[in-house]
């Protein structure tokens, strides 16, 4: 069985991203060390909370990470952890993993933050990660950043609340998701699927 491991860098939702994977044949390890990256199929970047924090907790693996990414691992970062495979966020100083050109940004004052709820997908580019992904399946977002990559053709998903946001991003092996798809029912489990899928290949 392919082994996840899913990064904790003290920014919540590990358990339930943890039982996600699990339900989808994947054995997914909540990790902290860059011991428990030895012998790993794919990594799991999760999160809610603040930039310069998450980038502290996970400084100590933050090599190991990029190295394993460089040898094709699978990463799939949700929500923060979409954020932090850039360059840098408008929301605190630091840098991020920069796997992904381009900045974090602040939702519009004219709307509500945090961007929290259901809301949907408007897929720019069909690819193996949204395979069966109807843009009438609502996904759970909670954030007031969004990523705003330099390289447009990274963006495979977009989704709307005051301007039009990257949701889904994909660079060669290195995924992100601002929805939370442990928190969105059934089409946030046949996302994970998909991904399982892709670290199954």
């Amino acid at each position: 069985m392919p082994m996840v491991a899913v990064i904790d860098y003290s920014v919540g939702n590990l358990f339930s991203i943890r039982c996600a994977l699990r339900r989808t044949g994947l054995d997914a390890n909540i990790i902290s060390t860059s011991h428990g990256l030895r012998n790993i199929d794919a990594i799991i970047l999760p999160g809610v909370g603040n930039f310069k924090a998450g980038l502290q907790s996970l400084r100590v693996m933050r090599q190991d990470i990029i190295g394993l990414v460089e040898r094709g691992i699978p990463l799939l970062g949700v929500c923060l952890g979409m954020q932090l495979l850039f360059e840098e966020s408008e929301e605190s100083l630091g840098e991020g993993l920069g796997l992904v050109r381009g900045r974090v940004l602040r939702l519009p004052k004219h709307v509500k933050a945090p961007h929290m709820g259901w809301n949907t997908l408007m897929v720019s580019k069909p690819i193996d990660i949204l395979d069966g992904v109807d843009e009438e399946d609502h996904f759970y977002f909670a954030h007031s950043y969004y990523p705003s990559p330099l390289e447009k053709d990274v963006i495979v998903a977009e989704t709307e609340y005051g301007l039009s946001f990257a949701s889904v991003i994909a660079k060669g092996n290195v995924y992100g998701v601002q929805f939370h798809p442990e928190k969105s029912g059934r089409p946030g489990e046949h996302f994970l699927r998909n991904f399982a899928k892709i670290v199954k290949r």
